[in-house]
């Protein structure tokens, strides 16, 4: 059992959820992601999404595209995330999934394959993949090599996504499933949709966690997330946060106080 299945059990058995803050690599300064790291699993989050910063991020918004742009101008390469989430993973129970688009696994993998670009990020420290852009007709090398090496592998699933398909690819993924709460990019919103009904039908076709992200912004979006799913996923809100510290502000406490805030949606959502 992996350490993202070992999270989600031991949750399970206890009756709690999961929050699973998102931050982009390399943002809001270089060489910053290691402390972020600490100050989130410190704060209460459960396992952590980074996002490989990519010059044309087709599901993020505005936010996260600017962040991801920014950590690129900064110099943040794939090979220095891989560096630094390895001299940190040490100090941190959390676990560790990369979201990464499969353009540049596609660039990684073309100096060698994609068993040895799994097993790179395995070594490092990482826990798993979420492939945002990946089509499950095109997945299962990617899948196959993160099995391989010991890796979780999760796909989206939008409300869009027609019910048969969807059950493909619950089946598909493993660690956890990602569920859009809502179509389009990722973003604060004002309000959730109820989520209920895709939840209950997944539900039918996996036994796997299910995560939902998009549009997830507050202690209440939390609170309403998990009434139906495992895991409530916080992106834009937190990144957004993070964009606005100051040269003199910590993003570590930053990210620490909102994550704080976010798990208080967590305590009344136990079962």
């Amino acid at each position: 059992m992996g350490r993202v299945e070992a999270i989600f059990q031991d949750l399970r058995g206890s009756g709690r959820k999961a929050l699973m803050p998102f931050i982009c690599a390399g943002h809001p300064r270089p060489n910053a992601t290691a402390e972020i790291l600490r100050a989130l699993d410190k704060a209460g989050a459960s396992i952590v999404e980074v996002g490989f910063p990519f010059s044309d991020p087709v599901a993020d918004g505005p936010i996260i595209a600017a962040a991801m742009h920014e950590s690129i101008r900064n110099g943040c390469t794939p090979g220095a995330v891989l560096d630094e989430v390895r001299a940190v993973r040490g100090e941190l129970s959390l676990g560790l999934i990369a979201m990464i688009s499969v353009s540049i696994l596609h660039k990684l993998a073309s100096a060698s394959d994609p068993r040895q670009v799994a097993n790179a990020f395995a070594q490092a420290g990482f826990d798993g993949f979420i492939f945002p852009d990946l089509p499950l007709e095109e997945s299962e090398n990617w899948r196959a090599a993160a099995a391989e090496a010991g890796l979780t592998a999760s796909l989206l699933i939008s409300p869009s996504t027609p019910p048969e398909r969807a059950q493909q690819i619950a089946r598909a993924c493993t660690g956890f499933v990602y569920v859009l709460a809502r179509a389009g990019i990722t973003g604060e919103s004002g309000a959730m949709p109820d989520l209920s009904g895709r939840i209950g039908e997944l539900r039918r076709v996996t036994d796997l966690p299910l995560a939902v992200g998009f549009g997830v912004s507050s202690p209440e979006h939390v609170r309403h997330v998990v009434t139906s799913a495992d895991a409530a996923i916080v992106g834009s809100a937190l990144v957004r946060r993070l964009s606005e510290v100051s040269p003199t502000e910590s993003a570590a406490q930053v990210a620490g106080d909102f994550c704080r805030k976010l798990c208080s949606g967590l305590t009344e959502a136990r079962v």
